[in-house]
């Protein structure tokens, strides 16, 4: 469940010597009179995930309690390491368009192609393609006048008959067994996500003939591979009020802040207050501290361990499927670390 604001406010303490301080460099008594061992019985009650908004595109949600690296893992992985299908390989069979193939090539490998990726194995040997390892998608589109236009007619898309290729007239070629593993059982026909993307435009008589070979990969090798648009994150920004705001200059600490990030209200002897509402909208602009009549009267801080993320799909998965798949990945190279520790630490078999 999302926390409220005083959840967040209660959950961590900042320490005048440790505000800025977002990375874990604590160690038992580095900080006196704080004991920072590492301890899972904590981490687990202190360790929060929260999704605020979610819509068909992207996933906005509160990751608590853990150290700056592993949201920084977190968000590397979702880039450049959760795998998806794209177009890899093209034959140009005939291309009389205005635009270049190398430059119409390009165009269609960074189509975001709605395939499960996870029906799909990595292809060993591409001179060698096989129908587990890559899907075969055909472009073909003439362009022609339209002899029933009416006389004097300028829009394009009535004087002529395919003037404008977009990503819906990919036509997916299924090969061997794929027809039995997608479009069945509810699982979509291999198809770009968004149907209505411009590729290129047509004139009469001219024509593009393009062979396609989609293959799976990751976005460390290219960015067509990426599933995301955006992964990004920021720290909560925490706003102390240190001493009680003067009457007279409570509408001007308000107005330093976005709307809906402090409020003024009656606190219990009915004199009004300046509050912290939402810290969430804060932009850290600082301009609190412009003026001399706030000074030591307000802290700006952030706390360090909550993380605020916005992660944008791009159409392959759901952006809820996003964050399990990066932390799948996180925890196979765990093992993979753990399984050669082993093997470095093992006894050898010589030894008595």
């Amino acid at each position: 469940m999302p926390r409220s604001n005083d959840d967040t406010r209660r959950h961590v303490q900042v320490l005048p010597e440790r505000i800025g301080q977002v990375a874990g460099s604590e160690f038992p008594g580095h900080y006196p009179g704080e004991d920072h061992s590492w301890n899972l019985q904590r981490f687990k009650e202190n360790l929060v995930v929260s999704v605020q908004r979610l819509t068909p595109s992207t996933v906005e949600f509160d990751l608590i309690g853990v150290d700056a690296s592993i949201a920084n893992a977190l968000r590397r992985v979702m880039i450049a390491e959760v795998p998806t299908v794209a177009i890899d390989s093209v034959y140009v069979w005939n291309n009389t368009s205005i635009m270049q193939d190398e430059v119409l090539c390009h165009r269609l490998g960074l189509l975001p192609l709605k395939v499960d990726p996870r029906k799909v194995q990595y292809t060993k040997n591409p001179d060698k393609p096989s129908e587990n390892d890559t899907l075969i998608f055909d472009l073909r589109v003439r362009c022609d006048r339209n002899k029933d236009a009416s006389r004097g007619e300028t829009d394009p898309r009535k004087l002529y008959y395919d003037s404008n290729v977009y990503s819906g007239m990919l036509e997916w070629v299924p090969q061997g067994a794929q027809s039995d593993k997608f479009g069945v059982n509810g699982v979509p026909k291999p198809a770009p996500v968004d149907p209505d993307i411009l590729l290129v435009k047509l004139r009469p008589k001219q024509v593009v003939d393009f062979h396609c070979f989609a293959r799976k990969g990751v976005g460390m090798n290219h960015a067509k591979w990426s599933p995301v648009a955006t992964a990004s994150y920021r720290l909560l920004p925490q706003i102390i009020i240190r001493s009680p705001i003067p009457p007279e200059h409570q509408e001007k600490f308000q107005k330093c802040f976005p709307p809906g990030v402090i409020d003024i209200e009656d606190d219990a002897s009915g004199h009004p207050q300046c509050v912290v509402k939402n810290p969430r909208k804060d932009t850290v602009s600082r301009e609190v501290l412009r003026h001399p009549e706030f000074q030591d009267l307000v802290q700006l801080t952030r706390i360090r361990d909550h993380f605020l993320f916005n992660v944008e799909s791009t159409g392959q998965y759901n952006p809820e499927e996003l964050i399990p798949e990066a932390i799948k990945i996180l925890l196979g190279k765990i093992t993979e670390v753990e399984q050669g520790l082993d093997k470095l630490f093992a006894p050898s078999a010589g030894a008595a």
